[in-house]
């Protein structure tokens, strides 16, 4: 009798503390999925805000191609211009020396009359042909300082 009556006991305290383990392990599971629902939702999150920072920065850096594209571009623009602009001045010291050259070669075989006319027509040749060369020697010097180079330099 004494078993029969310890052994429900024991066997409702065992129930007893079997369910209250359920009941802890449910609770357990409960938490644990509702920290599951937390991390996922907070690892949604920061995925949107990465994935929004990787499209910035996409942008940006199509941005800056863009803008170093077109810099590139003016450069080159800007520096065929410069080279334009010195084949004319080469080209115009090279007319101009061959005037002069023209000029001894006929001053070598004139009388004094026509070298004073000779000299009359350079003096007033010589004022033109000065102010184009102050011009372009000016205009390639201002070339030279928005690429950032000292014309001194050179």
């Amino acid at each position: 009798k004494k078993k029969k009556n310890s052994s429900p006991g024991v066997e409702a305290e065992a129930k007893h503390r079997l369910v209250l383990l359920e009941k802890e392990l449910l609770q357990d599971r409960l938490e644990m999925s509702r920290q599951r629902q937390a991390l996922k939702e907070e690892l949604g999150t920061r995925s949107k805000q990465l994935e929004e920072e990787v499209r910035s920065l996409k942008e940006q850096l199509e941005t800056c191609q863009r803008e170093a594209k077109t810099a590139k571009e003016e450069a080159e623009r800007a520096l065929r211009k410069q080279d334009g602009t010195l084949a004319q001045l080469h080209a115009h010291v090279a007319d101009m020396e061959a005037k002069y050259e023209e000029i001894l070669h006929l001053k070598a075989g004139c009388s004094q009359d026509n070298l004073d006319c000779l000299l009359a027509k350079l003096r007033v040749v010589k004022p033109h042909w000065d102010a184009n060369v102050l011009r372009l020697h000016t205009r390639l010097k201002e070339q030279l300082r928005q690429f950032g180079l000292n014309p001194l330099d050179l």
